[in-house]
């Protein structure tokens, strides 16, 4: 057995990337390529383009996340959190409107929330040559329980992980109560592993694959992660914090 210590999750992490707030130009446009690379050019979940950027009508009330290897040389995932609209704020969501139909409004109905408060994770995306399982083309960013790997060799699902916790802290600084997210059925179960309580929000629609809406209490999430994970929280807070805290031209 080796007696080189194993590093936590959150040196772990840093040794090999870094997150940032797309606060630049330059970094949203990182952010648009990588969503292209994924659900347009490898996917084939929207259309190709020729300036290799994919967008939407939402991305102008949107805060984005971009992480990329920690030389800064690679681009390897993005996430958005999609605001209310500042001009029309009663605006719905995203999800709001692709599940319209199935939403439990008995759980909680978006549309009596403040909508100050309320904000969806989506376009969360990783390149393919970051993800765990090689010629993996179901998913843009999926967790499995490969990803855990097993006792002898336990694994960890850094960047869809780290890209929900960058989302979850940009809420925070935005204040955030409620956070939406359309996921995969079993990615509640996947984050119960690690302390975060996703609730199922209503019946599961068709959108790139079947996806169930879902919320997670923005004040809850560290409370409950598990404290192999909290290290992992706190470097991604010191990496946005830094990055905020950074001049801008």
């Amino acid at each position: 057995m080796s007696d080189t210590p194993r590093l936590n999750l959150g040196d772990g992490y840093k040794q090999y990337f870094e997150i940032a707030p797309a606060l630049e130009p330059s970094r949203v446009n990182d952010v648009f390529f990588i969503r292209h690379d994924v659900y347009a050019r490898e996917l084939g979940f929207e259309p190709v383009r020729e300036d290799q950027h994919e967008t939407d009508k939402y991305d102008y009330r949107s805060q984005h996340c971009l992480v990329r290897s920690a030389d800064g040389t690679r681009l390897a995932g993005c996430a958005r959190l999609v605001l209310a609209d500042p001009a029309h704020p009663a605006a719905p969501l995203p999800f709001e409107l692709t599940c319209k139909n199935t939403l439990d409004r008995s759980i909680i109905d978006p549309a009596l929330q403040p909508r100050g408060r309320i904000a969806e994770v989506s376009r969360l995306a990783v390149m393919s040559e970051f993800r765990r399982r090689k010629g993996e083309q179901q998913s843009e960013a999926s967790i499995s329980d490969q990803d855990f790997g097993d006792q002898k060799q336990p694994r960890f699902p850094y960047l869809p992980v780290s890209l929900y916790i960058g989302a979850v802290l940009m809420a925070q600084r935005h204040g955030i109560d409620t956070l939406f997210t359309l996921t995969e059925p079993r990615l509640a179960e996947h984050f119960g592993k690690l302390g975060v309580n996703i609730i199922p929000i209503g019946g599961p629609v068709e959108h790139r694959g079947q996806r169930v809406p879902s919320m997670l209490r923005v004040d809850e999430v560290y409370q409950g992660l598990r404290l192999m994970v909290r290290p992992l929280w706190h470097t991604i807070n010191a990496q946005l914090n830094a990055a905020y805290a950074q001049p801008k031209d």
